[in-house]
């Protein structure tokens, strides 16, 4: 029996491709290691070595050599200015909660026993919506990390996810077991939240309690653009605020005990590469769509761009916890905020340049990102400029 294979149009044009780079070997060498997956030189997501730093700060204050850890997990911390690919630091998180059996990293004034974050996790499971889920994970953070109180506020179409400490974790604001104690706690509840929503969850902006660490860049790509700071008063107790969108907090939780056994496989490291916004297919993908405005991409387009089939676009998106749709929402999103608060482009010059046919489909878009009209969002960022 003979399998007949019928072309489709992707796959002409990228067969087309191939021949053009026919006795040119560098550029089909190039065009290739596009394509190839396990290609050594691909883009990875990396992590600033100041969060490995913050990590590292209980060990620090128990007097214990880390050489051993780092030595395991391939990170050379020698220079500060390095950078280490994500699923090393995932694998030094993962080791070190093991060693020190608290998955708090020593950080706190009584350990977070191993298996805290699967009873979390599973506490969350059941939950009908995700404020119902952050209320658990409230409740039980209460017990197992008392240090910290988290709380969620719902007003006028924003919520607030607020991160307080409930007595000093060091003596300077700027320290760096301080500062990875709050990063760390906001990523976890911000990254469970999107996997038991099924979907990214966009920051519109998170106040930290202390002085602009030295690795701040990264906050754009891990939490939002919008990220700022207020240092603590010397001898006072911090609060970090986390701004979005109140309507995510209705959002249905859609995962159950299968999708859960296969998140907990690598956890609770493993959520720190997941819901980034510098993985790479979600890069390739968002860099796309950015250079196609205002003309609008599907993914059997993308898939033809980056010579691959929208089956794998869409697995390799769901194992970097995104989505094709969820990417190209949050795309229109930031750039829809951004312009609307630093330009005095009109709104209906927004709503093209983005690929809407219409302003009536860029509105309910808007209202769903932020609660409000275009309008009156401009008005709000107007005011507080001014």
């Amino acid at each position: 029996m003979r399998t007949v294979i019928v072309p489709n149009d992707a796959y002409r044009a990228n067969s087309a491709k191939v021949i053009q780079c026919y006795g040119q070997p560098e550029k089909l060498a190039k065009m290739l290691h596009r394509t190839n997956p396990d290609s050594p030189n691909r883009t990875q997501a990396t992590v600033a070595m100041g969060f490995v730093t913050g990590m590292l700060a209980g060990l620090n204050r128990r007097q214990i050599d880390p050489a051993p850890l780092l030595r395991a997990t391939n990170i050379d911390i020698a220079d500060t200015a390095s950078r280490i690919p994500v699923e090393h630091y995932a694998a030094l998180y993962n080791r070190l909660n093991h060693e020190l059996g608290d998955e708090g990293f020593g950080l706190f004034a009584q350990p977070m026993r191993v298996g805290s974050f699967e009873f979390l996790c599973r506490g969350c499971l059941s939950a009908p919506t995700l404020a119902e889920a952050l209320t658990r994970a409230s409740r039980f953070l209460h017990v197992v990390l008392p240090d910290l109180a988290v709380s969620v506020r719902r007003s006028h179409g924003r919520a607030e996810l607020v991160i307080a400490e409930t007595r000093k974790l060091a003596d300077r604001p700027d320290d760096p077991g301080r500062i990875f104690a709050f990063e760390w706690l906001l990523r976890l509840l911000h990254g469970l939240s999107c996997w038991l929503a099924g979907r990214g969850i966009g920051l519109d902006s998170v106040i930290f309690p202390y002085p602009k660490p030295v690795h701040f860049a990264d906050y754009a790509l891990i939490f939002t653009e919008d990220s700022r700071f207020a240092p603590t008063v010397p001898g006072g107790t911090g609060t970090l605020v986390a701004s979005f969108n109140a309507n995510l907090l209705d959002l249905p939780i859609r995962r159950d005990e299968a999708a859960l056994t296969a998140f907990l496989d690598g956890a609770p490291g493993k959520i720190t590469t997941l819901y980034r916004r510098d993985r790479e297919m979600v890069i390739r993908v968002r860099d796309l769509l950015r250079a196609a405005l205002p003309d609008t991409l599907s993914l059997d387009d993308i898939a033809a761009r980056l010579y691959l089939s929208p089956r794998t676009i869409h697995r390799r998106l769901e194992e970097e916890g995104s989505s094709f749709r969820g990417i190209k929402d949050a795309l229109r999103r930031d750039m829809a905020l951004s312009r609307l608060t630093k330009t005095r482009d009109s709104i209906s010059q927004v709503a093209a340049d983005l690929g809407y046919a219409d302003n009536s489909a860029f509105y309910r878009a808007f209202v769903e990102w932020t609660g409000m009209a275009p309008v009156h969002y401009r008005r709000k960022w107007a005011g507080k400029s001014a």
